[in-house]
């Protein structure tokens, strides 16, 4: 019988070693978290035996537990490496199905698809048309390998200053001659096709006070009519037009010579001014832009994954899902530091970074183990010295079977 006990011991001794070594080799795994054996006595009565002089009959593993403590946030040079501070698992897709994982580090395959180690796609919220996302659904992220659309002009909010004590320019008007208008501003627009077009407004005094003409030029030509802008003497802020938006301008696909639909310029001039003596442009604004290539992803603390393209503009490509069990330790490990949903674990519950009891995202970062190598190495004496004492307790069994044995 006592060969039998020390033997569970020894072989309880063993499977914490395992843990243990299993720990320590991965202290360094992004994502990993450490485990540790947990052990029950075993007594073999029969259910009718009342008797309370049983022994025992050793030692068994009854679960290795694993403990989802966080880990350390280590910084990367990687935006696409993302760590969870706080609660819930990334979800990601492959050849096994659904499984989730701690471990952030994501590259892009050659589909364009966000993939860790293993080449299961990372899950996502994807994007309504409204510019929502839709949290009822999961979807693979995916990187735009096209280039982002152009966008024409349409609205122009000009900012100006004009001088209230200007002279009259002197002659006809010449955009050539600078002396035939008082001051000049320009800016970029762009067509439907996103080719850029040089806009250039001039601003001439007239001879009513407090009024001046603003003329357009597109490409070195006069496109509309003169137009008059009315400045209130006593405050300096402008009267007309009252809205302040021009008449809306509309320079012909055929004069912009690019194949281009027609450009409609709509202008605003309501943050312009008359003050002092000088002429100064506080505010230029244009809402179109050229074509554009994706220079790199952006990915905030609530996981909302955004494209940036050389024109300026950010695409939402979707929300990173995270997931929360009722029962992290009853998840089914199933290597490259990932999980399965079991029926012990219970159903994944989906949210987003930040919000309820999930934990939020840092981009170009991993979280690393949790392991903690002094506590494992105290680990590793102790079950050093478990297997030591039973293997010496079956020395000494040994021994007093031989003197039975050699009893005459």
């Amino acid at each position: 019988m006592s060969f039998r006990i020390a033997l569970s011991g020894l072989n309880a001794a063993s499977t914490h070693l395992d843990v243990t070594a299993h720990n320590i080799a991965n202290v360094n795994t992004a994502g990993f978290k450490s485990s540790r054996a947990m052990f029950s006595d075993v007594f073999a009565t029969a259910s009718n035996d009342l008797s309370s002089t049983a022994t025992g009959s050793g030692v068994q593993v009854s679960t290795i537990q694993q403990k989802f403590g966080q880990g350390n946030i280590d910084f990367t040079n990687n935006n696409l490496d993302m760590a969870i501070s706080g609660e819930g698992f990334f979800v990601m897709k492959g050849r096994e199905g659904t499984i989730y994982s701690r471990a952030g580090a994501f590259a892009v395959d050659r589909e364009g698809y966000v993939v860790n180690d293993d080449m299961q796609r990372l899950q996502v919220f994807p994007v309504s048309d409204t510019g929502e996302f839709a949290t009822g659904a999961l979807s693979d992220l995916r990187l735009l390998t096209t280039e982002s659309p152009p966008q024409a002009t349409d609205k122009i909010e000009v900012g100006v200053n004009l001088p209230a004590n200007a002279p009259m320019p002197a002659g006809v008007f010449d955009p050539v001659n600078p002396a035939t208008y008082n001051h000049a501003t320009s800016m970029t627009v762009y067509d439907s096709l996103g080719t850029p077009h040089t806009s250039t407004v001039y601003f001439l005094k007239t001879a009513t006070a407090n009024t001046w003409e603003q003329r357009l030029f597109v490409d070195g030509t006069e496109r509309g009519t003169p137009q008059t802008l009315g400045f209130d003497a006593s405050t300096g802020k402008l009267l007309a037009p009252v809205s302040g938006t021009l008449p809306t301008v509309t320079v012909t696909g055929a004069q912009l010579g690019t194949g281009a639909a027609d450009l409609n310029l709509n202008f605003n001039y309501k943050e312009s001014t008359q003050y002092g003596q000088g002429f100064g442009v506080n505010s230029l604004f244009q809402d179109g832009f050229t074509t554009g290539r994706m220079t790199g992803v952006e990915v905030d603390k609530s996981g909302v994954v955004s494209a940036r393209f050389t024109n300026g503009q950010l695409k939402l490509l979707g929300q990173v899902a995270l997931a929360i069990f009722s029962n992290p330790n009853g998840l089914q490990q199933m290597g490259e530091t990932s999980w399965a949903e079991t029926f012990t674990s219970g159903g994944p519950r989906l949210g987003q970074g930040g919000s309820s009891n999930f934990g939020l995202l840092q981009a170009g970062a991993l979280e690393a183990s949790n392991v903690d190598l002094t506590e494992q190495l105290v680990e590793m004496i102790t079950a050093q010295r478990n297997f030591q004492a039973n293997a010496q307790m079956i020395s000494t069994a040994d021994q007093v079977t031989q003197t039975i044995i050699n009893m005459r």
